[in-house]
């Protein structure tokens, strides 16, 4: 295992892959390491799943040694259950954190006061960090938003109560509940934070271009930064948002051939992994409407993907739309 806390502390800025439900599986996470993330998180697992051993939850457990350092996240509502379940994950799985989530603000997590509903009671937040973090030896961390709405914004406040419990480093994604995904994530949250705690903070919102990770840890004084929804269709923004850190120059997009050739590699991976292939393609159609997104005529190429049930279907249009560009040498 990997001391993950050691590079929070290091002179280079590390670079995280955000926990994301159907989006951070392990083909995912295993593309992102190879353009520079430094760190991966699992998608996020139900504890009441673990400890139930329901087949799923397992599945989401499961990682590869290349994807290390690599941290499994885990919700819930009861410190017992998410005691339970961050115990088995540690002696069976072995990742190199365990992450707590009090950030999902989707409804079905939110209405078992799972997520970022938890944020409603701090005396619930600090129960389940201290619960996790005596349950196993490895360092635990947390993913938080700045409160469950307006009234109750207080990410300083979340942050202290979190540190306080046993949390080794701390994430904020500088919006509320209420907030969903919409407006600007208020970075100058994340500064206020970093002053306030200890450990360290790790900034996550609004990263969608290499540069923005500079400006972010500039800025705030983040001790790492997390891509979440800018990584979508986009893994090569890790080696842009390395570069800009670095005071490098920004490698450019890749062309659309390359662009393919990575999806493709992409699509591969998670036929193999998923171990159902139709299945596979049909989960991996979210991933297609990324790759392709902004290109000419990509509605079109989309809406036929969309229907696609093979690798060999999606090899056909991806193969024929280059034709039809004229990228192909010859066509």
């Amino acid at each position: 295992m990997i001391d993950v806390m050691k590079s929070l502390r290091g002179p280079t800025t590390p670079l995280y892959l955000a926990p994301q439900a159907g989006v951070s599986e392990s083909p995912f996470r295993r593309l992102c390491r190879r353009f520079g993330a430094d760190v991966v998180v699992s998608e996020f697992v139900s504890a009441a799943g673990i400890v139930m051993g329901t087949p799923r939850s397992r599945e989401y457990l499961r990682f590869e040694q290349e994807e290390r350092p690599i941290g499994v996240q885990i919700f819930g509502a009861d410190p017992n259950q998410m005691a339970d379940a961050a115990a088995f994950v540690a002696e069976v799985y072995e990742p190199d954190f365990i992450d707590i989530n009090f950030g999902c603000p989707v409804k079905k997590v939110v209405k078992r006061n799972g997520g970022s509903g938890c944020l409603r009671d701090l005396e619930l937040v600090g129960a389940i960090v201290r619960a996790v973090d005596d349950a196993t030896p490895l360092p635990t961390t947390v993913k938080i938003r700045s409160g469950f709405d307006e009234a109750g914004r207080d990410p300083v406040g979340i942050g202290l109560r979190c540190q306080e419990a046993g949390a080794r480093a701390l994430c904020l994604h500088p919006r509320t509940r209420a907030d969903m995904y919409g407006g600007r994530a208020r970075w100058s949250e994340i500064r206020d934070v970093v002053a306030a705690l200890e450990i360290p903070v790790i900034g996550n919102g609004d990263i969608v271009r290499g540069e923005d990770a500079r400006r972010m840890r500039d800025e705030t004084g983040c001790a790492g930064v997390m891509i979440a929804r800018g990584s979508h269709g986009d893994p090569w923004i890790f080696a842009q948002a390395r570069a800009a850190l670095d005071g490098r120059p920004i490698p450019p997009d890749p062309d659309v051939e390359e662009r393919f050739r990575i999806c493709l590699e992409h699509a591969r991976n998670a036929i193999a992994f998923e171990r159902d292939p139709e299945r596979a393609i049909i989960d991996f159609r979210k991933h297609l409407g990324w790759y392709t997104k902004g290109l000419p005529d990509g509605r079109r190429l989309r809406t036929e993907l969309f229907q696609t049930n093979t690798l060999q279907d999606v090899e056909r249009l991806l193969e024929g739309y280059l034709e039809a560009q004229g990228v192909i040498a010859g066509a």
